[in-house]
């Protein structure tokens, strides 16, 4: 049988010759920039070019710090061409984070949008080891200190695409992204060219994310967020035309781009499309070509997804983690049975999807059974798994070939997951544990509830006790009382939160979670006094 590697030059080659009828689209405050999957591939040839010419080297690493355009994809394609590493930096991180990821992966060279440089102008002097800055992106103005640096087009402009490209080995480092440091300092995960190819195969099947040839897709999520959740790389792969929306993520923005490109498929986290529920409402732009949203990141609120249902627009419940790719697990809804039967699989996280497997341990590593109702840990591995930390031992993250996930979680006899909740956030009440993941569900039921986590705060006899933080609804006045009522008929008395705190809004990581690690410290210090 052939031993052809499994490289990103699949992907690419594949795009140049049979992307010639199919768009990568950009959108920009007027309008879009559009090429085709050919020359978007000849461009990441010509990248090729000028990243040799400034030096870089097979194993180093160029970094990237920019929203999803197609410069941006360019890099994403073309940098691992060379036996390098692409390294796209999260651009909501705090600016100490920035410079500790930067630093321990070596940056070589940093492509930078023009709008964002202002955030590197801080940093900058930090980041010595940096040899070369690009700047990239077609809207906003530079930082004086970097008015100096090549822009992107005219680095390429005078390249012509580099042939003969040696293959690289398929074990070869080909894009580089940290966590969202949720619970410490953000760790590296190095995606080999084979993980990335398996990834992007796998996300084509029917029982993942089923990527088509047929579809529009459009990924929210940021490439600086385990590749944009793999679609650019599956994409590309499947031939399908792909939307890129820049900086602008808020509902009107998003829907006016699914309404002009005819959007099939679109990906984002829960926040996005809890957010969306005013532009379902008004009912002001023509949302009929989307058929099929992907979201992971957190449990997703049942409310949201019965609103979208009701425009009949299905979800994709996905679960995974920067450590796979991110691919871990799918959950679709049924196609026969009442409203609330075909939506029901979509309240758990879904089995595993072809390539990953899954465990659930206790608290001497020994394997749970699959009934549905024996909780522990959550380990998994997989073809696109990750079995170490960037410049890391496998240390208390990985445990005989698995990834020990900080999940909570069940796994019933079909393999279908449930999230508990995270071994950080759950609440330990005089030695019983309380799921947040649950009080959150049926908080967010409730109609005056935008959004709302709950967290653990100290007490004195308890040990520790829910407290739930909520934004409240446009117009809403829903008061604590009313939703410990609310809340009274639908779980144990003892897991009813002792307090609730209104906010306008709640902090958001830098992937666009809740930030429950910033609620502790603010709350705890207040229940504390």
């Amino acid at each position: 049988m052939s031993e052809l590697p499994l490289t990103l030059s699949l992907v690419l080659r594949r795009a140049s010759r049979m992307g010639g009828s199919k768009w990568v689209v950009t959108a920009l405050r007027e309008g879009a920039e559009r090429r085709t999957w050919a020359q978007v591939a000849e461009r990441a040839l010509r990248l090729c070019g000028a990243l040799k010419r400034l030096g870089v080297r097979p194993g180093e690493r160029v970094a990237t710090f920019g929203w999803n355009h197609h410069q941006h994809l360019e890099l994403l394609l073309g940098v691992p061409q060379l036996g390098a590493c692409v390294h796209p930096i999260n651009v909501r991180l705090h600016p100490d984070d920035v410079v500790h990821v930067s630093r321990e992966a070596e940056d070589a060279v940093v492509f930078v949008d023009a709008s964002l440089t202002p955030l590197l102008a801080e940093v900058r002097a930090r980041l010595p080891h940096v040899r070369h800055w690009v700047v990239m992106g077609e809207e906003g103005e530079v930082a004086p200190s970097f008015m100096g640096a090549p822009r992107y087009e005219e680095l390429i402009a005078g390249e012509a695409p580099l042939e003969g490209l040696s293959e690289v080995d398929e074990r070869t480092p080909a894009s580089l992204c940290y966590t969202s440091g949720t619970t410490g300092r953000p760790q590296g995960v190095e995606y080999s060219h084979r993980a990335l190819v398996l990834h992007a195969m796998g996300a084509l099947m029917v029982d993942s994310m089923a990527v088509s040839e047929r579809d529009v897709v459009l990924p929210l999520a940021p490439f600086f967020h385990a590749s944009g959740w793999g679609l650019p790389y599956s994409t590309a792969f499947a031939g399908a035309t792909l939307v890129l929306p820049g900086p602008r993520l808020d509902a009107g923005s998003v829907a006016h781009l699914i309404e002009r490109e005819r959007v099939t498929l679109a990906a984002a986290v829960p926040t996005v499309w809890n957010a969306f529920e005013p532009v379902l409402r008004e009912g002001k732009h023509e949302l009929s070509s989307l058929r099929r949203i992907l979201c992971g990141g957190a449990p997703l609120p049942m409310r949201t997804i019965q609103r979208f249902a009701e425009h009949g627009i299905s979800f994709l419940h996905a679960w995974g983690m920067t450590e796979l790719a991110p691919s871990g697990t799918m959950a679709r809804a049924r196609e026969e049975g009442s409203p609330e039967e075909r939506l029901a699989p979509l309240a758990l996280q879904g089995a595993a999807v072809p390539g990953i497997e899954l465990r659930v341990v206790d608290s001497e590593g020994r394997e749970l059974p699959w009934d549905g109702a024996s909780v522990g840990e959550l380990e998994a591995r997989g073809l696109w798994g990750a079995s170490r930390y960037f410049k890391g031992s496998e240390g208390e993250r990985f445990r005989a070939g698995w990834l020990r996930t900080g999940d909570v979680a069940t796994l019933d006899a079909q393999g279908a997951l449930r999230i508990v909740d995270r071994t950080k956030d759950l609440v330990k009440s005089g030695g019983e544990w309380i799921s947040s993941v649950e009080l959150e569900n049926h908080l967010m039921a409730h109609p005056g509830v935008k959004e709302v986590a709950v967290i653990a705060v100290p007490h004195e006899h308890w040990g520790e006790r829910p407290v739930a933080v909520v934004v409240r609804q446009p117009e809403s006045r829903v008061s604590f009382e009313e939703l410990v009522e609310h809340l009274r008929p639908r779980v144990a008395r003892w897991w009813l939160p002792d307090a609730a705190h209104f906010v306008a809004e709640l902090p958001k990581t830098a992937t666009g979670k809740v930030d429950k690690k910033a609620l502790r410290r603010v709350y705890a210090r207040s229940h504390a006094t």
